[in-house]
């Protein structure tokens, strides 16, 4: 008995002292939104395409990993990937000192200021906002700019960047505050967006923007954080990650 009991004592010891395989992620489910182009879009057929779509699935083709996209809503895309529906986020998601308390964050994989949109001729100065109504989707550091930073401002927040968009051609907003290459192709750009122009000093203030865009993993998950930092190295060394920003956008953006 003594002998089973110091084998087993032994063995538990053994293992113990054996470092954690790294999982190898054959297979990631990953977190979009569709509703951020040209990030994410949902097409008619339900499937979703954008910038942010071909940079995960050129990252799984680094990883040699099978993706499957997981549309989610914004307001709960972080607590969706506590809650396991899927492995990783990768939706334009800026990498913030709240947001790292709750999930890991990978490298960079792209760079973007906020900017503010108003109507041509508007004359609106965006350093001093009292009493201006801003537009803004929920959630995003656009909103946490606006609600802390700016004093004297009317926010109105939305679940998705068109719906702003709406508002704001229906005369019932002042500006928008978002993603400054979102607003410019997603708004701007679009059927009606030449009576709208960039207006006001861009915000590149990491305190508010955030140290780039990431890719959110849940803490535990560290392996998938390092596959995925390899990963966009590999495609921003062999032309991949080019290839595709000139596909969405003439300028640099990383």
């Amino acid at each position: 008995m003594i002998k089973r009991l110091f084998a087993v004592g032994a063995t538990v010891i053994a293992l113990a002292a054996t470092p954690a395989m790294a999982k190898e992620w054959n297979k990631v489910r990953i977190g979009v939104e569709g509703a951020y182009p040209p990030f994410s879009q949902t097409n008619p057929d339900g499937s979703v395409t954008g910038f942010d779509i071909d940079i995960a699935n050129a990252l799984c083709a680094a990883m040699n990993a099978e993706c499957t996209m997981v549309k989610q809503d914004w307001d709960g895309i972080i607590p969706a990937l506590l809650a396991r529906k899927y492995d990783a986020i990768i939706a334009s998601m800026s990498i913030t000192e709240e947001r790292k308390q709750k999930v890991d964050f990978t490298n960079k994989y792209y760079t973007s200021p906020l900017a503010y949109v108003a109507k041509k001729g508007a004359g609106i100065d965006t350093s001093n906002l009292a009493g201006k109504t801003v537009g803004v989707q929920r959630s995003t550091i656009a909103d946490t700019y606006i609600s802390n930073a700016v004093e004297g401002v009317n926010v109105k927040r939305y679940g998705t960047q068109d719906e702003a968009y709406l508002d704001m051609k229906s005369d019932r907003l002042d500006l928008l505050l978002g993603d400054i290459f979102v607003m410019t192709d997603g708004f701007l750009a679009k059927e009606g967006g030449d009576a709208y122009e960039l207006t006001g000093k861009s915000i590149t203030d990491p305190k508010w923007v955030g140290e780039g865009i990431g890719i959110a993993v849940r803490k535990r998950d560290k392996d998938l954080t390092e596959q995925f930092n390899a990963a966009i190295e590999k495609i921003r060394a062999d032309g991949t990650y080019d290839t595709i920003r000139k596909k969405y956008f003439d300028f640099e953006i990383y």
